[in-house]
């Protein structure tokens, strides 16, 4: 019978998704699909909606509409044309520099937002055009806005990495937003290379050079955006607040730089802010509140323990069970968002890393990493469709331009995955794992 309700659970949810139906959707009708079929020998049908509504109630979730307000308001308060002006002073000049610009500046912009969405709309809005404009192939413009917004989910503050340590069942967040730092910088250099690479192949026009007094006039009109960074990561590591208290204080420094600084958003718009916000925020905690029922019904079919026992029975070996896990995650990620596959995997994968002696802290940025790249990858590839949408391009012509850049995302999580310290580092250095 348990055989059964796997092969219910998994094939009617792959179903679902294929004929088009949205995946919080898919995810709730297969779980109660699953639970129709043990109704009478297991818990009652009520026992999903009670697991849903206990997921959703931990005070680490509060951060998530926070922080996604802040997003709200970063994104029309002017801080991504200000980080381009910035990125434009520290990559500029080099050749194919407006590509360098948006990998910088989608990486500063994702690590204050917090959203590769976010990051692709607000950065690709603006270097896709210039890019354009300067003689850049359209595909390719694409290609590295896309690929770059997703720096923006590794580097701290990052609503997946609180609900990853949501899912693991409490591992710190602020270990996880200091994890993810030197795994960020590392996906945002290598996509500089191929960027370098095929700039010089195709020779790409070499931004001018800025004057030293105009790019300290561009610094210190970025400082402010800047220093949010400095101000909710540093303050959770410090321990002056929790990462819940320190999305609350992003909220309110966004609102004084975008209505109060800058004054680039009315007070007229702030009903849309508001609006939008709470929109994001629903669809965000449905995805969680029904991926918290399917990984209790996953737990509850014994499913974790039939995988650890699997992947440990083909091999003994830690690279072996690694490059396992990383290829199934690559593909789940093609058809599967980030959130609920987090929050479902997470409890299947992590206790057999922990036997294997790999950190959880290092798990979560690996989980995180493979399915970024799904963000990147047909057919629910979320980033490529905005990204595609900003540049006003069909997904079929954007896809050989990305190859390179997936190439170069695999060796960084190749790295990542098989050198720990890269992961570890920041987080030992403060006290951490």
């Amino acid at each position: 019978m348990e055989i059964l309700h796997i092969c219910v659970l998994v094939g009617s949810f792959i179903l679902l998704l294929f004929i088009g139906v949205p995946i919080s959707f898919s995810i709730g009708i297969a779980t109660i699909s699953t639970m129709l079929l043990s109704i009478d020998a297991g818990p009652s049908l009520t026992t999903v909606a009670q697991r849903m509504a206990t997921g959703l109630d931990s005070f680490a979730l509060l951060a998530i509409p926070f922080f996604i307000l802040a997003g709200q308001l970063m994104n029309r308060g002017g801080i991504a044309r200000r980080l381009i002006d910035f990125a434009k002073v520290l990559v500029g000049m080099f050749p194919g520099g407006l590509a360098f610009v948006n990998i910088m500046a989608a990486m500063l912009f994702g690590s204050i937002s917090g959203s590769a969405v976010a990051s692709s709309a607000a950065i690709g809005g603006f270097m896709v055009p210039m890019m354009k404009k300067e003689g850049y192939d359209l595909n390719y413009s694409a290609a590295v806005n896309i690929t770059a917004a997703t720096t923006g989910l590794i580097i701290p503050p990052s609503n997946i990495l609180i609900v990853y340590s949501l899912a693991s069942g409490g591992v710190s967040i602020g270990a996880l937003f200091l994890a993810g730092y030197l795994p960020g910088i590392c996906i945002g250099l290598f996509l500089m290379v191929v960027a370098g690479i095929i700039a010089y192949r195709k020779k790409y026009p070499v931004a001018m050079k800025v004057k030293l007094t105009d790019g300290i006039l561009r610094f210190l009109d970025a400082l402010p955006s800047l220093f949010l960074i400095i101000l909710v990561v540093g303050g959770i590591v410090a321990g002056f607040f929790t990462a819940t208290e320190a999305s609350a204080i992003a909220v309110l420094y966004t609102f004084i730089l975008s209505f109060l600084i800058y004054r680039e958003v009315k007070w007229k718009e702030l009903p849309k802010v508001l609006l939008d916000s709470a929109s994001t925020t629903a669809i965000v905690l449905l995805l969680i509140g029904v991926s918290m029922g399917m990984s209790w019904v996953i737990s509850y079919e014994n499913i974790p323990q039939n995988v650890s026992e699997t992947l440990i029975a083909i091999s003994n070996s830690r690279i072996v069970v690694l490059l396992i896990i990383n290829v199934f995650l690559l593909m789940l990620g093609t058809f599967m968002d980030i959130t609920p596959a987090v929050l479902i995997f997470t409890p299947i994968f992590l206790p057999v890393m922990i036997q294997m002696g790999i950190n959880p802290i290092h798990f979560g940025i690996i989980i995180v990493l493979n399915l970024c790249i799904g963000l990147c990858t047909p057919p629910v590839g979320t980033v490529l469709f905005v990204g595609c949408g900003v540049a006003g391009i069909s997904i079929t012509k954007v896809i050989k331009p990305l190859l390179p850049f997936f190439f170069a995302m695999l060796v960084a999580l190749l790295l990542v995955t098989f050198i720990p310290e890269i992961t570890m580092f920041l987080p030992r250095l403060f006290g951490y794992g």
